[in-house]
């Protein structure tokens, strides 16, 4: 049964009060990280990129929107790691680091972590970068794929437990404009793979 938008709005709220990934005893499970991941599927089913002044740390749009960067953010805030936090401590620290493409002479915590190529500039400098040379055949679940879309729009998603029987390809966590979805990678093959990514899992 999906999670309904309120027992979903409910869970991401109590992960303020989770231990950060650092009090626990290693790197998170996968299962964990999917689970948070497709808990979205039915709950967000809109794609509303506006911008929006955020709480900080934790900050998030209404549960029932948001982008493809949203689902990546609250799949990790499942198991404990918040991204906006994470990836605008890095930015405030390095922000010559990251791309300028927006214009900005200064990090913004409402919006950085939700642009796909800061979280590829931030899992790169964490060493979570593995190419993507073959990605699609050594994608492993809880692996991060990006591409980059007609018009030069970045997208993210996140590579689920399955393969499709079809394509042999990754089933693929993501929002592409209706909302959280699983989908058969098939559907991404016409698009540019642009990186593979794994951070915080074990």
């Amino acid at each position: 049964m999906p999670m309904t938008r309120r027992r979903l709005a409910m869970t991401l709220a109590s992960l303020a009060a989770a231990p950060p990934l650092s009090a626990r005893a290693g790197p998170a499970s996968v299962s964990a990280f999917l689970a948070s991941a497709r808990a979205q599927i039915g709950v967000t089913t809109l794609y509303d990129p506006s911008y929006r002044r955020l709480d900080y740390p934790m900050g998030d749009v209404p549960a029932d929107r948001g982008v493809c960067t949203d689902v990546v953010v609250r799949a990790y805030r499942g198991i404990g790691i918040d991204l906006q936090q994470r990836v605008h401590e890095d930015m405030a620290a390095e922000f010559g680091a990251y791309p300028r493409i927006w214009g900005l002479t200064a990090p913004d915590r409402n919006i950085d972590h939700r642009r796909v190529p800061n979280l590829q500039t931030y899992f790169s400098r964490k060493g979570a970068a593995l190419g993507s040379r073959e990605a699609y055949a050594k994608a492993q679940a809880g692996d991060l794929l990006t591409w980059m879309l007609p018009g030069n729009l970045p997208h993210i998603g996140i590579v689920d437990q399955e393969r499709s029987a079809l394509s042999g390809l990754p089933y693929v966590v993501h929002n592409i404009g209706r909302g959280a979805a699983r989908e058969d990678a098939q559907a991404l093959r016409i698009f540019d793979l642009t990186g593979r990514y794994r951070y915080g899992l074990d």
